[in-house]
């Protein structure tokens, strides 16, 4: 059973961690094409991206394989045999069961351990790809923009890729604009030996600048020109490498924690959020004190009311002339206490959506086990009972209970980063739908029930047929 399930279980986990791969390339292509990353560079990104897709990868491996192993039995007539020798399919199933056991628990380890470490290369990496400028590329005929401090246009290149003619360098390191041009008929553009230099060596041209440290250049418009046989000009291209940012600055996302670590930050925060409340509530009482005498005076406020005609026994104490300024006085502060008050309770929402971000990422560290264990217990009893082997049937019918697995498992996770679901009950949706239907068909497998034979749907819905005859 074992040598049976392992083939099938391993392709198919790294045929899933493959396409997830491809989704990914094919995703952030644009970030990574022409800059003149290096092999290892991209290798170690694909490594990290792969490692944090196998939350996806493993449990639908899992619920493949399963279907595929007992699927080929049964197509083999392999069950049939075993049955017929007095082994029943709980029996089978045993060694296997174990193994799902021991790979729950290695995917929860995963989760908690290597997956945090995973996405911290990971998002760290991909943040200075993004970050990293495109490969110097000089075309012909346009002005690039690349080199910091400098314009260049090239006319025309010769077919070596070195070799150039009709060159133009405006220099604009000064940051006053084109004061310094230089011109040449030709010349070369070659690397130095540690490739963190480029080397323009340009032939028959010129030098123009302005000058501009003396008075009243702006209206005399001085300037110098400096003709040359040849020129050499060094470029500095370490703008142009991947500099790598400290991790350090991303550690505390909440992607990157463990169990122990989030238990830690949400403590923490929540601790936070407690604390701001009662700050802010002792602070807004000491700032607004009157406040009910002001909200005593808004109601009667309106469009069709004339300020300086309200009476109230509140300004029976001032004269007439004064109530229009001690209203819109009142009106200012109340206004001011609405704004203080949305301004608090949109602070309050950021700080509480960053918790539950926290816990759902806890969450998801037993979820992900928990998924690995039930989706043997749907594919295995399943292609007990569709007896359909390969990459078929199992495969679509494989896709089809991962695809809604996932799409309630998504709903349910921005539901609950929302606020609008509970944490556990968005995180663990997905679970209670799986569940009982894994349950289900394990049930229906061990009592040899014969979902999947047509001559018994027939046979029952002639019944269901003539027993509502008999009724009418």
């Amino acid at each position: 059973m074992l040598k049976s399930y392992l083939g099938p279980f391993v392709f198919t986990f790294f045929i899933a961690l493959f396409i997830l791969l491809l989704q990914f390339l094919w995703k952030y292509i644009d970030d990574l094409v022409g800059k003149g990353l290096e092999w290892y560079i991209i290798a170690k990104l694909m490594f990290y991206a792969s490692s944090t897709f196998v939350p996806l990868a493993l449990p639908l491996a899992i619920l493949l394989s399963s279907l595929m192993t007992f699927g080929n039995m049964g197509e083999h007539y392999e069950l049939v045999a075993m049955k017929a020798a007095g082994i029943s399919l709980r029996k089978a199933m045993k060694p296997l069961i174990i193994l799902s056991f021991m790979l729950s628990i290695a995917a929860f380890l995963f989760s908690n351990y290597v997956l945090p470490v995973a996405n911290l290369k990971f998002g760290s990496l991909l943040y200075d790809v993004r970050q990293q400028k495109l490969a110097f590329n000089i075309s012909e005929g346009i002005y690039y923009h690349g080199l910091e401090g400098f314009v260049i246009r090239v006319g025309k290149k010769a077919k070596d890729n070195k070799t150039i003619y009709d060159v133009k360098i405006y220099n604009h390191s000064k940051n006053q604009g084109n004061v310094t041009v230089t011109t040449a008929e030709r010349g070369t553009m070659n690397l130095s030996g540690d490739h963190k230099n480029l080397i323009f060596t340009l032939y028959d041209g010129n030098t123009y600048n302005d000058v501009t440290n003396v008075a009243r250049y702006r209206i005399t418009r001085p300037f110098e020109a400096t003709s040359f046989k040849k020129q050499i000009l060094n470029f500095d291209l370490s703008q142009f490498q991947l500099n790598r940012t400290n991790e350090e600055l991303f550690k505390t996302h909440y992607s990157m924690l463990n169990i122990q670590q989030l238990n830690h930050s949400i403590d923490s925060l929540s601790n936070k959020h407690i604390a701001s409340k009662d700050r802010y509530l002792n602070n807004f009482l000491k700032k607004y004190s009157y406040i009910g005498d002001t909200f005593a005076i808004i109601p009667v406020v309106n469009s069709s009311v004339r300020l300086d005609s309200i009476e109230m026994p509140i300004l029976s104490n001032f004269e007439i002339g004064n109530r229009k300024e001690i209203l819109n006085a009142a009106l200012r502060s109340a206004r001011s206490a609405k704004e203080n008050i949305l301004a608090f309770n949109k602070e309050l929402k950021t700080r509480k959506q960053i918790i539950t971000k926290h816990e759902v990422v806890w969450h998801q560290k037993f979820k992900l086990s928990i998924a690995c264990f039930i989706f043997f217990f749907i594919g295995a009893p399943l292609g007990a009972i569709i007896r359909k082997g390969g990459l078929g049937l199992p495969v679509v019918v494989s896709i089809i209970f991962f695809v809604l697995y996932h799409i309630i498992s998504m709903t349910g996770e921005k539901a609950a980063k929302t606020g609008e679901w509970n944490v556990e009950f968005g995180l663990w949706l997905s679970t209670l739908v799986v569940l009982p239907l894994g349950l289900f068909l394990t049930y229906k497998a061990t009592t040899d029930a014969q979902l999947m034979d047509t001559e018994s749907w027939s046979k029952f819905f002639k019944k269901f047929k003539s027993k509502k005859k008999l009724e009418s």
